[in-house]
């Protein structure tokens, strides 16, 4: 019997070769993209620096501060370390391809898939979403593309430099947070134009400084660990995420901690204090963020030996159809929320706004689980393969 390759020179991974670990956390990952974006449709109030109503109900409150918490700049590193650890994975596969897959050629088609992202990110952002990270993923990974293929010190400094400069953006931001006048977000406004031409206004400025500046750090650490193949192999790295679990789950909750006391009205102190605890929060994400991260390595590592059961299988099934599923989000809740479509932007409060991202969230792991197990990928997934392994045609030479 001959046995398959381990991977094909031109295209992605078959789906079942694919690494359990990393699709499982994409899958979970889905539903904090999902409650921290969630609250972003409202209106009609005002809101703390992390988008919460400051006058919401009990419950409301409540949630605010738990996803300040556990949810809120969490998300957003994690999905930019495994974005770094999938171009380190295909670079690899199509490397070990031989034949004319050179480093300049893998560049070149790392490089294609990055801006295509990109592209997808400016349209999310045209007809759905300002806050896309799409677009942010795809910039770092046209600039960065590089350090998939440098010495582990330079990655490690390269992630040190980056982490300055998430301070030094997130102060600026904060500063503009607390000075500038408070208004809808582009996704509440009731003029679908306005609303439109705001949302690209706001993606332009804000994907190459905040987004961006908020994934490099992750995403350099995603390179480093894909290298190890930490993720691949959980079981052989269990001290490592075990020890990653548990300081960066208590470094971030620790850090998350001034800014959920703001956020919900517990503490007032003055902008001297407030924009700092807005930096140590988005700062002690990326720990948090890379802490999910080992904490589903180690759940995928006790894998049982019949296989992953149905939840594990259905939520795997959504972070192959990560892409997909996160517009998806975003259609629902542009016609959830927005004033032009559902309308309940403001008639509702952040509790439950949470409850519809989370039953959203639930609602596009069953469609994944649905149709992933036949071997079909998402329509976005397939797009993007498309476009980023074409080749052009060949010249006809016969004439």
């Amino acid at each position: 019997m001959s046995i398959a390759p381990p991977a094909p020179v031109h295209g992605a991974t078959p789906i079942d070769r694919r690494a359990l670990a990393p699709d499982l956390a994409r899958g979970l990952m889905l539903l904090l993209i999902a409650l921290a974006h969630a609250h972003m449709y409202l209106s009609g109030h005002e809101a703390g620096f992390r988008g919460y109503a400051i006058d919401g109900s009990v419950a409301d409150r409540l949630v605010a501060g738990a996803q300040i918490l556990l949810v809120d700049g969490r998300a957003l590193p994690m999905f930019a370390a495994l974005f770094g650890y999938g171009l380190v994975q295909l670079a690899d596969r199509r490397l070990a391809g031989g034949g004319d897959q050179g480093w300049p050629e893998v560049r070149r088609v790392l490089r294609r898939r990055s801006l295509w992202l990109l592209a997808f990110g400016f349209c999310h952002a045209l007809l759905l979403f300002f806050g896309d990270i799409l677009g942010a993923y795809g910039l770092i990974g046209l600039l960065l593309v590089g350090f998939v293929r440098r010495e582990d010190r330079a990655v490690l400094r390269a992630a040190v430099a980056g982490l300055v400069l998430h301070v030094v953006v997130l102060l600026a931001f904060g500063m503009l947070t607390v000075s500038a006048p408070k208004g809808d977000t582009p996704a509440a406004m009731a003029d679908p134009i306005a609303a439109t031409v705001t949302r690209v206004i706001a993606w332009i400025g804000m994907t190459p400084t905040y987004f961006a500046a908020s994934v490099v750090p992750a995403f350099l650490f995603g390179i480093w660990a894909a290298r190890r193949r930490v993720l691949e192999d959980p079981g052989a790295h269990r001290a490592l995420l075990t020890r990653t679990a548990v300081a960066g789950t208590a470094l971030a909750v620790i850090g998350a901690v001034p800014l959920m006391l703001i956020d919900t009205r517990l503490w007032s102190p003055a902008d001297a204090a407030a924009v700092p605890a807005y930096a140590l929060h988005s700062v002690t994400g990326i720990a948090g963020g890379l802490a999910y991260a080992a904490l589903i390595g180690l759940a995928a590592s006790r894998t049982r030996p019949g296989g992953p059961g149905p939840i594990t299988r259905a939520l795997t099934a959504c972070g192959r159809w990560s892409l997909t599923c996160y517009l998806l989000q975003s259609v629902v809740f542009v016609a959830v929320f927005a004033p032009y479509a559902g309308g309940l932007s403001t008639r509702v409060g952040d509790a439950t706004a949470s409850a519809i991202a989370v039953l959203t969230w639930l609602a596009t792991v069953i469609l994944a689980a649905s149709l992933a197990p036949s071997g079909r990928r998402g329509p976005a997934e397939s797009a993007l393969r498309h476009l980023t392994y074409r080749r052009p045609p060949r010249k006809d030479h016969s004439r």
